[in-house]
């Protein structure tokens, strides 16, 4: 279950694990509150159920019916296991699970509860008393849930993210001055301005070095003033959301990911199969990705002194970062959506296994 099945990273792996999960063991059906979009479409495409519960406020008196619907829905086919993937959902249909039907109540938790805003942060830690598990994608989130939020270990389950492998990797291009690049959501958490700011520290080391950066959100006017401020803005390209990222990686020699928070990032998982060389912020489970000095380059999060300085190193040195980028390479091929959808099978067959009676 997630709110809705648009664009996202979370709604993404969501919608490839249900397609790509054992149909000879397992039924998926996908609940959300808003189920126009992509991964929607997606998804009926590949003969999944999809089933509205139209609640659009907390507030609102339709959340004790569509409770109610939720439970007769899961009782009706017959489900065994109820995994909510984001905040919204974990905070509302884990207790709805666990009190009114004898599902299993599976959560995740796939990034720093930090970025959760405040009242629904609340709710979310209280589901975890209603969860008979929760699934995180990435160590560091494990441990986040151990030592900050109290969690069982015995609890938690980490299924690493997927991607698709056979979509995401190396094409040829045409020859291009050498490109530093980024792919994200431009939100204030992914602190772009670092990255602006060391490009225009290393601008000069090559006439014609560009800075790519592919996405679209609140904070691109910020970010292209920033550019403009830094007299760089000639060297910058902002590109707009695209369905085109195997291509525009494929046109980046080193991807930077500068986040102040990240999980287990599908941007970086994406540019490593893609052959770029890596470069990302020490934080969250970037380190999981990027191992300093041998799948990638780490730099101090917040820092585009240092960020610059590793940049220095890479665009004065060809040989180098096509080691890194084979390196990286090689490291995500275990990494497709099959595996994951694997992992997700195996905690599913575990947690089945083991449902407890709980109140109908």
């Amino acid at each position: 279950m997630a709110r809705e099945l648009h664009i996202g990273g979370t709604e993404r792996q969501m919608t490839e694990t249900a397609k790509a999960i054992d149909r000879s063991l397992f039924e998926p059906h996908v609940g959300c509150f808003r189920p126009a979009g992509i991964r929607g479409d997606e998804l009926r495409d590949a003969g999944v159920p999809v089933v509205q519960f139209p609640v659009m406020s907390y507030r609102s008196p339709s959340v004790i019916g569509e409770a109610r619907r939720i439970a007769r829905y899961v009782r009706e086919n017959g489900i065994r296991i109820v995994h909510t993937w984001d905040a919204p959902l974990t905070a509302y249909a884990i207790p709805v699970t666990r009190m009114m039907t004898k599902a299993v109540a599976l959560s995740s938790q796939r990034a720093d509860r930090g970025l959760i805003p405040g009242m629904l942060r609340r709710f979310t830690r209280l589901s975890d008393r209603f969860a008979d598990a929760i699934v995180v994608n990435c160590e560091f989130l494990r441990r986040h849930l151990i030592e900050d939020e109290r969690v069982p270990p015995g609890n938690i389950h980490v299924c690493y993210n997927g991607i698709d492998l056979g979509r995401f990797r190396r094409s040829a291009t045409a020859p291009h001055p050498p490109t530093i690049g980024t792919v994200c959501a431009l939100r204030p958490e992914k602190d772009l301005t670092t990255l602006i700011g060391a490009f225009a520290r290393v601008r000069k080391l090559h006439p014609e070095l560009r800075l790519v950066i592919v996405g679209s959100g609140p904070e691109l006017a910020a970010l292209q003033q920033h550019a403009r401020e830094a007299d760089v803005a000639a060297a910058v390209h902002f590109e707009p959301t695209t369905t085109q990222v195997p291509e525009w990686l494929s046109s980046i020699d080193i991807f930077v990911l500068p986040s102040r928070s990240e999980a287990f990032s599908n941007s970086l998982m994406e540019a490593m199969a893609c052959g770029c060389c890596a470069v990302a912020s020490n934080v969250g489970g970037n380190p999981e990705l990027v191992k300093n000095g041998e799948t990638g380059l780490l730099f101090k999060s917040r820092d585009p002194d240092d960020l610059a300085e590793t940049l220095r190193t890479l665009v004065g040195n060809s040989d180098l970062r096509r080691e890194f980028a084979a390196r990286g390479e090689a490291f995500l091929a275990s990494f497709s959506i099959e595996a994951a959808a694997r992992r997700m099978g195996e905690i599913y067959s575990t947690l089945a296994g083991e449902t407890r009676p709980k109140s109908s």
